[in-house]
């Protein structure tokens, strides 16, 4: 079966079959497509002027996603086109693929500086994919030969008390984007939420009088969070103060009174990215003075390690990450267990 096929058919089982988001198809076809193009590179180029812009395949958000990815009727016919441009292009199989084309693909992405952990998430991918395969009973390389390179210990970045309340007073509240971002940070604080959660949020779905409401996370299930008394006040005071219709709980503010009843804004063009949050939590980091290296995720750590260190059990706290693995979640207890420091103190004089 020619690659581009493979992927084509691979992508619509995740999606109808499997229920995978638009994030989790997106990734896989960043890993698939990068190494297509490692093993032709020619692939990367083509002849219609569309192809150019899909010439970087390092991009995660790259362009040509669409091609395969996207359903809007006006591109189907389009798109097809692309498909089978590719198609023509490719010059390799399924069958084709050997577990030395993997391996030395891995050995460049480490040469480039990839850290195992991106590493290791290809290689899923591509069991994944060769699982798929197998179970079209097309014939390929055996999934179950493809082993992932043992990561270094988590570290886990996380804020102290003396930090967290440094940080919350440099966020100024006196303008609309100064409660925005209060409203955020708090809110991520309290509720522990990832951040493709937290963007992912309408004003609908958060229910400010019962301090709780539902998100649907990894793996499409729900959950339950629960905001504090501050996360409530600050998202309350956030969304009194603006004076649009957009659906999303938190949007960008970087467009005038007059363009917000044009066609040309819209609810996904005003709903902020996960790029965004991060380099924000970092700039308020630095007018903070905390010399760590902060980034959205660091809240959710320290929503963790303040419960944990507050005496919360460590299966409650999973259920509050929603971690698949108990495993995952005993990362914080080896960075904030205060009886290690505790028993050195009291034994080592």
């Amino acid at each position: 079966m020619n690659l581009i096929l493979s992927l084509e058919n691979f992508l619509t089982y995740l999606r109808l079959h499997k229920g995978r988001s638009i994030r989790t198809l997106e990734q896989y076809e960043f890993h698939l497509w990068r190494f297509f193009t490692y093993l032709q590179e020619d692939l990367k180029s083509g002849s219609t002027e569309d192809r150019k812009k899909w010439e970087d395949p390092e991009k995660i958000y790259w362009n040509h996603r669409e091609v395969f990815l996207d359903t809007k009727s006006e591109k189907r016919w389009e798109n097809r086109n692309i498909r089978t441009e590719l198609r023509k292009k490719c010059r390799k199989n399924v069958e084709d693929i050997t577990k030395e084309d993997i391996n030395n693909f891995r050995l460049d992405l480490s040469k480039d500086g990839l850290s195992v952990k991106s590493i290791n998430a290809h290689i899923i991918t591509f069991r994944s994919w060769l699982k798929y395969l197998k179970k079209e009973q097309i014939p390929c390389l055996d999934p179950t030969i493809l082993d992932l390179i043992k990561p270094p210990d988590r570290e886990v970045t996380f804020l102290t008390n003396e930090e967290i309340e440094r940080f919350f007073e440099t966020i100024t509240r006196e303008s609309l984007r100064g409660k925005r971002d209060y409203a955020i940070c708090q809110c991520i604080y309290s509720t522990g939420l990832r951040i493709s959660e937290l963007t992912a949020l309408d004003i609908r779905d958060v229910n400010i009088d019962t301090l709780e409401f539902a998100v649907r996370g990894k793996w499409g299930k729900i959950r339950v969070v629960y905001l504090t008394d501050i996360a409530r006040d600050a998202i309350s005071d956030y969304l009194d103060t603006r004076t649009d219709s957009f659906a999303p709980l938190f949007i960008r503010h970087n467009f005038s009174e007059e363009n917000i009843k044009t066609t040309e804004l819209t609810d996904k063009s005003v709903r902020l990215s996960r790029f965004f949050i991060t380099t924000m939590v970092k700039e308020y980091g630095l007018k903070g003075w905390i010399l760590k290296n902060l980034h959205a995720h660091t809240l959710r750590h320290s929503f963790a390690t303040t419960l944990l260190t507050n005496g919360a059990d460590i299966r409650i706290i999973q259920e509050l990450l929603w971690h698949a693995s108990i495993i995952t979640t005993q990362v914080y207890t080896h960075v904030t267990n205060p009886k290690l420091k505790e028993a050195h103190q009291k034994f080592h004089k």
